[in-house]
């Protein structure tokens, strides 16, 4: 099983919107971006997601999700009414795409960005790399323990 970590911003979809419905599969469709897509296209059912909130007020890792479905079209890139509509997309050769994950658990405290920055052995997360902006990343084993072992 791979390791990923997404962002996030709360008001958008957050830690709190899985944990009100443990149950419920959210998709997590709307990105955006080609190098974010053809990570989240590598997605496998299983796999283990940090859930990271951004552009809020405490930013850090919140919670961990599980992918319960793969990628698939992202219906929001059709949807003339969404504000993620792609006009240059057909459902013959989609661009974007979507996973479905579930709740794991919410962290008992958030993991806050300058903490995760001052961790030895995570030089090489994406997450902290300067410049580095894409909402959906790999995580190496190594990283995924270092960064749990601190809540």
């Amino acid at each position: 099983m791979a390791k990923w970590l997404i962002k996030s911003e709360p008001s958008e979809c957050g830690i709190d919107d899985f944990a009100k419905a443990p149950a419920t599969v959210i998709p997590w469709d709307g990105v955006r971006n080609y190098q974010a897509r053809n990570f989240l296209t590598r997605m496998a059912e299983g796999d283990e997601v940090l859930l990271y909130h951004s552009s809020c007020k405490h930013i850090g890792v919140a919670g961990i999700v599980r992918v319960v479905r793969a990628a698939y079209p992202d219906p929001s890139q059709f949807d003339p009414d969404s504000p993620y509509v792609d006009e240059k997309s057909h459902p013959e050769k989609p661009r974007w795409y979507a996973v479905d994950m579930a709740l794991v658990k919410k962290l008992p405290r958030l993991l806050p960005l300058d903490e995760i920055k001052s961790l030895p052995g995570l030089d090489n997360l994406p997450l902290i790399r300067r410049g580095n902006r894409l909402s959906v990343m790999p995580v190496s084993e190594e990283e995924w323990q270092i960064m749990l072992a601190q809540v």
